[in-house]
């Protein structure tokens, strides 16, 4: 089962630090993103932030590889977390086909993946795709076979396994130049991902699409990025894609990260960390001398959502350097 880990850096010469992050992160675009922790990975042209509108304007473009406007979670979803993600669309113009050899279509995608799993050479939006969590918005399209099919949009989430839960059939087309709110909400409880489609500004629902069926417990999925992406159609025989218009009012709700109001101390001689911690992660503490050779110098320990506390009972006699390792097994 391959794990997730992120590590806190503490200086053994630090005697606290605190780490707090918001659960919610918002993006109106006022300032340029790139430095406001945003990313680009693949084509950078397909991404260009309008200082004047607030917004980001977006070219999907499958001839192209997959490319992500993207930021980093510093956390991992997984399917017993709550989380939330809502931003404004805007489609100026959009067309699937555009390659005659691959007459279907590939979605416009925003929402969560697996930053490894996504930027691999395996990773075929169309075909093959693993451990992804969006909203999908899918134009009109002519299948050879099965004729005209309607635009539609879908959330989807689909699993480490290859398994898809998606929302396939809720059919609508987005008006060209029209801004639309897309909120997109994910709940434990049920295991489904509920998308609602409004107006900008408006109240009034114009559709709602839930995955089905939920995602069952023996099923599960890894994400730990939020990506507006645009997927490439190497790979895929049949979908294709050329479109544009821009994202805006970026927001997304995530529980906290694994590792809050971290404190480092020396008590008779002893090194010792306390966090808060959270359910369904274990911890370890290391050391290193150099920030290079890391070493497990603790247990691993299972969160229990309060204060939890590690210790080196065999500290360095000089200096060194400790982190907190936090995986989801």
């Amino acid at each position: 089962m391959k794990k997730i880990r992120f590590a806190v850096l503490i200086a053994a010469v630090v005697s606290v630090v605190s780490i707090v992050r918001a659960g919610t992160i918002t993006e109106n675009f006022t300032n340029n993103p790139l430095q406001e922790g945003w990313l680009i990975f693949g084509d950078t042209n397909l991404f260009q932030w309008d200082p004047v509108n607030h917004d980001l304007a977006v070219t999907w473009d499958s001839s192209q590889s997959n490319s992500y406007f993207y930021r980093p979670l510093n956390n991992v979803l997984m399917p017993d977390d709550d989380f939330q993600f809502s931003f404004d669309l805007t489609i100026s113009n959009i067309a699937a086909g555009v390659n005659p050899d691959k007459p279907d279509a590939i979605e416009v995608g925003v929402g969560f993946l697996n930053f490894e799993d996504a930027t691999s050479t395996n990773f075929v939006r169309g075909v093959d795709p693993f451990n992804v969590a969006e909203f999908d918005y899918f134009p009109y399209f002519v299948d050879p076979i099965f004729g005209p099919v309607n635009a539609s949009v879908s959330p989807v989430i689909i699993s480490t396994n290859y398994d898809y839960y998606g929302a396939f059939g809720s059919f609508i087309t987005l008006t060209n130049d029209v801004a639309y709110t897309i909120q997109n909400d994910y709940t434990a409880a049920t295991g489904m991902l509920v998308t609602t489609v409004t107006l900008a500004g408006s109240s009034n629902v114009l559709i709602t699409a839930v995955t089905s069926p939920a995602v069952p417990d023996s099923d599960g999925f890894r994400v730990d990025t939020f990506c507006i992406s645009s997927y490439s159609d190497m790979g895929d025989d049949y979908d294709s894609l050329y479109g544009q218009g821009t994202i805006a009012n970026v927001s997304f709700t995530i529980p906290p990260p694994p590792v809050q109001n971290l404190a480092i101390g020396n008590s008779n001689g002893v090194w010792q960390v306390q966090f808060t911690s959270r359910s369904n992660w274990l911890y370890t503490l290391q050391s290193a001398p150099d920030l290079q050779t890391w070493q497990n110098v603790s247990a691993p320990a299972a969160g229990n959502g309060t204060a939890l506390i590690l210790q080196d009972t065999n500290p360095p006699a000089d200096h060194g350097f400790y982190r907190v390792s936090a995986a989801r097994p």
